[in-house]
């Protein structure tokens, strides 16, 4: 490769980039965020206020559920102690 000078300062040769905190790359930013709420499909009411019963539902089956294994296992253990 005697015959082929390359002027290579430390890689390839890249573009520099704007930094992303730049006003023109903020204001590409929070122009691209607000064309991807334009295209979230929210949830209507009913579906809303259903989904927020199922999770309170299995919060207070859980919390009964391990309420109820909590004192079992504190009385066996009380017992074993004794």
């Amino acid at each position: 490769m005697a015959g082929k000078a390359k002027d290579n300062k430390g890689g390839s040769e890249a573009k520099k980039e704007p930094s992303p905190f730049s006003p023109g790359q903020i204001k590409k930013f929070v122009g691209e965020v607000q064309t991807e709420f334009t295209k979230i499909v929210w949830p209507d009411k009913k579906v809303t206020l259903g989904l927020t019963g199922m999770v309170i539902l299995l919060a207070i089956v859980v919390s009964a559920y391990l309420g109820t294994v909590d004192v079992i296992l504190g009385k066996v253990i009380s017992t074993i102690l004794r």
